[in-house]
């Protein structure tokens, strides 16, 4: 039996939180008023979760549907950004690269980034957003279909999706040198500044720790 290497198992992971965060979605939708096939169309079509809630936000709020695509939009516009990162790593063809704009999100960034050659990221490319378009479109109907039993998802352990597909997206690039030093520099800075920073600071002044994390990144691209 073939075992998954790192990629498909991050993505995988990743992928099957996300997947539960879809359900979380799904029950919003329902509660929203929008039906199954509204819902489902959102996420094939729109296919990144915080457009999505936002849209179903609006709508849920009284807001016309002009006003809730055009918040989606403002939301989705920063995924352009990741476009100069995975693209060297992406098929030649303009079909190909059409569909893999349709993946270009948070989470498939965050793994194929994390790869060490330009074959990995690209396999964990394809790998991680197949698997979360199959898993957030399952999630989404879910939800719809379960949206009367599970009205609050928190009660039923959902919330914990959001920490877990957080923590699957930053475990690739921590197992680097790189990505150590940044945590254990990030971490310090946050744990220093809880007793003496308003709420928030901290995260903030954390980023700091971005810095000796692209030095060392930097100084190994030199040195190989």
């Amino acid at each position: 039996m073939k075992k998954f290497n790192a990629y498909q198992k991050n993505g995988f992971t990743l992928a099957a939180a996300c997947g539960l965060i879809g359900i979380t979605y799904g029950v919003f939708a329902d509660t929203a008023g929008l039906s199954l096939l509204q819902a489902s169309a959102l996420s094939i079509f729109t296919f990144t979760g915080a457009s999505q809630f936002t849209a179903v936000s609006v709508i849920d709020g009284g807001g016309n549907p002009a006003a809730a695509v055009g918040s989606a939009l403002l939301l989705s516009a920063r995924n352009a950004l990741y476009g100069p990162v995975i693209t060297n790593s992406l098929n030649n063809g303009k079909l190909k690269k059409a569909v893999a704009a349709h993946f270009v999100i948070d989470e498939t960034i965050a793994i194929a980034s994390a790869q060490e050659s330009t074959e990995d990221s690209r396999k964990s490319f394809w790998f991680t957003g197949i698997s979360l378009f199959v898993f957030w479109n399952i999630g989404t109907i879910l939800g719809v279909l379960l949206g009367g039993v599970l009205e609050n998802p928190g009660s039923w352990g959902l919330d914990a999706a959001f920490p877990a597909a957080f923590v699957a997206l930053i475990i690739p690039h921590v197992l680097t040198r790189a990505g150590k030093i940044t945590a254990i520099v990030a971490g310090t800075i946050t744990l220093v500044c809880i007793p003496l920073t308003p709420v928030g600071m901290p995260i903030l002044l954390a980023s700091a720790g971005i810095v000796p994390g692209l030095l060392a990144h930097r100084k190994k691209k030199r040195a190989s």
